[in-house]
């Protein structure tokens, strides 16, 4: 990104996008919003929780994005896990469109995470980002989630919200927690297989999130995922060739369902075929369209 970018504030930027985004954000000068305690002298205050923003300190930004969130994926959900994965989505985007509006020299952009769950479980069915929403509870989340973040458009914000579907890095999130059962030979499809995965390589992500900085025809929802899903089967063949080791430990669905509760339908067996149609008529254009070349640059081979 160019020094032209000016100032660029960052919610969850200690996270495995946030991290990545923040090293590619070369010639910008960027601000982290920070909760109380894990910031510096050069961080905002941005408490969800204790609901408190130093919006004041917002003010000039050029363009804000918004990665901050409960992982969904961090232990079985409870009754406790999804009010805090709601609250933390809903109330903290709440939170912030509130601090905008409460200064007077406001960011061109606000660039949001938002995820493919908005679709729910479709089987085979194509999604776009002009498809029906699910009715799941990822659903009903990211439906409030994205509202929140349309609220800043009528500020006079260009408001871009990003679907991401599964972010493939070896640092971190899904795929690396596959890699050591899947370089030991243990692993496998989860249920039968049939289920799509729509996937970005974090690299391309990065790059998705610096094209909506800049990009000032592009708002709405948006899906950050590869041109070509997959299905869950297909991925893990080309994750097992990626590593040259067998799959041949399939995770039955009933054990999935036993071990994880709701979060296996919901994160594992759920099918979502969401294609980027938003970003191929921008002319957006990803350096890992493929998943085997994907997971060959991210296993060591690329």
């Amino acid at each position: 990104m160019t020094a032209s970018a000016g100032t660029v504030a960052v919610s969850g930027g200690r996270g495995l996008v946030g991290s990545a985004l923040t090293e590619a954000l070369a010639g910008a000068r960027v601000v982290r919003l920070a909760r109380p305690g894990s910031g510096n002298g050069n961080s905002v205050l941005f408490d969800p929780k204790g609901g408190s923003i130093d919006a004041v300190r917002l003010e000039g930004c050029d363009a804000v994005v918004h990665l901050a969130g409960e992982p969904i994926a961090a232990g079985r959900w409870n009754a406790s896990r999804k009010e805090k994965i709601l609250h933390s989505r809903v109330e903290g985007t709440r939170l912030l469109v509130d601090g905008l509006s409460r200064i007077a020299r406001r960011p061109r952009v606000l660039v949001c995470a938002s995820a493919i769950g908005y679709y729910g479980n479709r089987a085979d069915e194509e999604l776009k980002e002009s498809s029906s929403p699910g009715d799941d509870f990822l659903a009903k989340v990211v439906r409030q989630w994205e509202a929140e973040a349309g609220r800043a458009a009528s500020l006079g914000i260009r408001v871009v919200t990003l679907r991401l579907g599964i972010v493939l890095s070896a640092k971190g999130g899904a795929l690396a927690r596959m890699l050591t059962p899947f370089k030991l030979g243990l692993g496998g499809r989860l249920g039968d297989g049939r289920q799509w995965m729509s996937w970005i390589h974090i690299e391309d992500l990065v790059r998705v999130i610096l094209f909506a900085l800049q990009n000032e025809a592009l708002s709405g929802p948006v899906n950050a995922v590869a041109p070509e899903p997959a299905r869950n089967a297909d991925f893990t063949v080309a994750l097992a060739g990626a590593l040259h080791r067998p799959a041949l430990m399939p995770a039955p669905a009933f054990a999935l369902r036993l071990a994880l509760g709701e979060m296996a339908d919901a994160l594992l067996l759920s099918s979502a075929r969401v294609v980027p149609g938003r970003l191929a008529e921008a002319g957006f254009a990803w350096k890992f369209p493929r998943l085997e070349a994907a997971l060959g640059n991210l296993v060591g081979r690329g």
